[in-house]
């Protein structure tokens, strides 16, 4: 592969939360094997730590839920100005938006009014397959390509009239497991979410079930798997709870109490297949907001997490609540501890989600994200 004259790509890449910011990160690490890189843009620590000097904090992005961003609406206002006017300035060849939906719409339009010529890719597709699906058509005029994550959104994509979208892949299934059976131990791990509405709505919800476990099994151990920035205000929430309890953060220690995890109980999303790769059975909880529950009943789609969406089936328990209800979290958990072939089912459908998520689907088999930007950025062969 020839460099162009400049001999660097000149990129501008942006996450806006926890997830985003590992993509970022393995994106950063995966350009920088084929070509030297001029790199700017948002990001937390992982993207940092492959050279970003990020634009501004990524916390100020991590926000979900019609509360969070009522409060935070000036600040967010200002960032979206604040990146459109360093790209404007700066001309990267190519700018990659990794999630952050409603933010990276709002960049995008801003540039495009600017009249930003060049390529901008959004990685990770919106969810316009269950909800919403006239945005597909609203934002193809914003977006060169969409970078999916999942292999049955091109399709979607496709089908809705929507811009260009390629799969390819999702950062879990580059380390998948090597078991061959269920772990056998007391540990559960508890995932409440990365953003801090979620973390309001579910930690006292996952202390309630921890405690009502305990009554049933007194040898059971838990882990909150958290980020750093997080560990703080976790240590605070959970200081009265009366079971067992370590709180972990760091990749070492993540991948650590995953392989020992027994069961896990967590937030939708992607931490739902990061479970699955690392074959760790689950039941997945979710508590919505006001603005979300209104959402929910537009849903076009009955299922909530992506093993259940991936497979098109009920492998994994899934609770979507109005309002916490501890006992109904503990209820389906105490199925799963007591149903080990429930647990096994589990840990066989996650090969085949793994199977899926590897090759991608006949019509839209997995690329290379490099390749895709290196194209749009003009590089060739």
């Amino acid at each position: 592969m020839t460099e162009p004259a400049n001999s660097f790509l000149n990129i501008f890449i942006l996450a806006g939360e926890a997830s985003g910011d590992k993509i970022g990160a393995d994106l950063i690490t995966e350009l920088k094997q084929v070509t030297k890189i001029n790199l700017s843009g948002v990001g937390g620590d992982n993207m940092q730590k492959q050279g970003l000097t990020s634009l501004f904090p990524i916390t100020d992005l991590s926000v979900m839920g019609i509360v969070d961003v009522i409060a935070r609406l000036p600040l967010l206002l200002w960032r979206v100005r604040q990146t459109v006017n360093f790209i404007i300035r700066s001309n990267p060849q190519i700018v990659v938006l990794i999630d952050s939906q409603v933010f990276s719409n709002l960049v995008a339009k801003g540039l495009r009014k600017s009249g930003y010529k060049s390529s901008i890719l959004l990685y990770v597709s919106p969810t316009v397959w269950a909800y919403k699906p006239q945005r597909a058509k609203k934002i193809k005029r914003l977006y060169d390509e969409i970078l999916a994550i999942l292999p049955f959104e091109p399709a979607a994509m496709k089908s809705l009239n929507g811009p260009k979208c390629s799969y390819v892949g999702h950062p879990a299934i580059k380390n998948p497991s090597t078991k061959t059976s269920p772990t056998n131990s007391n540990t559960i791990v508890l995932m409440p979410g990365s953003r801090d509405g979620e973390l309001r709505r579910h930690l006292p919800m996952f202390g309630e079930t921890a405690v009502q476990l305990m009554h049933s099994n007194s040898e059971l151990n838990f882990v909150i798997i958290t980020l750093p920035h997080l560990k703080k205000k976790i240590i605070s929430a959970t200081r009265n709870w009366s079971v067992p309890l370590k709180i972990v953060t760091g990749s070492e220690q993540r991948t650590k109490y995953l392989n020992e995890a027994w069961l896990a109980v967590c937030v939708s999303g992607t931490v739902t297949i990061e479970l699955a790769m690392v074959q760790v059975p689950m039941v997945v909880a979710y508590v919505m907001d006001t603005a979300q529950n209104n959402v929910n009943k537009n849903l076009q789609v009955k299922r909530i997490s992506l093993p259940n969406l991936i497979l098109e089936q009920d492998l994994v328990p899934e609770l979507l609540m109005e309002k916490p209800r501890p006992d109904l979290l503990t209820k389906e958990v105490k199925t799963l501890m007591d149903n080990p072939q429930n647990m096994r089912e589990q840990f066989d459908g996650f090969s085949q989600i793994l199977k899926k998520m590897q090759t991608g689907t006949s019509q839209f088999p997995r690329r290379d994200p490099v390749e895709i930007i290196m194209a749009h950025a003009n590089y060739k062969k």
